[in-house]
């Protein structure tokens, strides 16, 4: 989204390492303990911050965390007008970010595929004959 100014990634930056930093030592809901900010893009305006998530263990279920999220929202949003430097601070809208499950699926698919084209004798199947 904003990829063509720089203003807005040192902001997006920032965004993630104050929420890192709060989600760490600050926020005491136990559905939020092992969330990791995964990233952060805000808009052309700066009006809105669309902040990605994700567990390091992958125990909670997504609704359960953007459950905790919705609870935390505003604190999150208080912590962050304290130490960010623009004059407004934008709405932040949480996100799962599911990389990680679409990147463990694909590689499954591309084991199973490449399972497929051995044959019986360990060696790969030729196509072209």
């Amino acid at each position: 989204m904003s990829r063509d100014f720089p203003r807005s990634r040192r902001i997006e930056d920032q965004i993630q390492r104050i929420l890192s930093e709060v989600l760490r030592t600050q926020v005491r809901d136990p559905r939020l303990d092992g969330v990791m900010i995964t990233g952060v893009d805000v808009s052309r305006d700066l009006g809105v911050a669309w902040v990605h998530f994700n567990t390091l263990d992958g125990k909670q279920d997504r609704e359960t965390l953007e459950g905790a999220f919705d609870s935390a929202l505003g604190f999150l949003r208080t912590q962050l007008a304290r130490q960010l430097t623009v004059r407004n601070v934008p709405e932040l809208r949480m996100r799962y970010d599911d990389t990680t499950e679409r990147g463990s699926a694909m590689e499954r698919l591309i084991d199973e595929a490449v399972a497929k084209d051995v044959n019986e004798n360990g060696e790969p199947q030729s196509d072209v004959d």
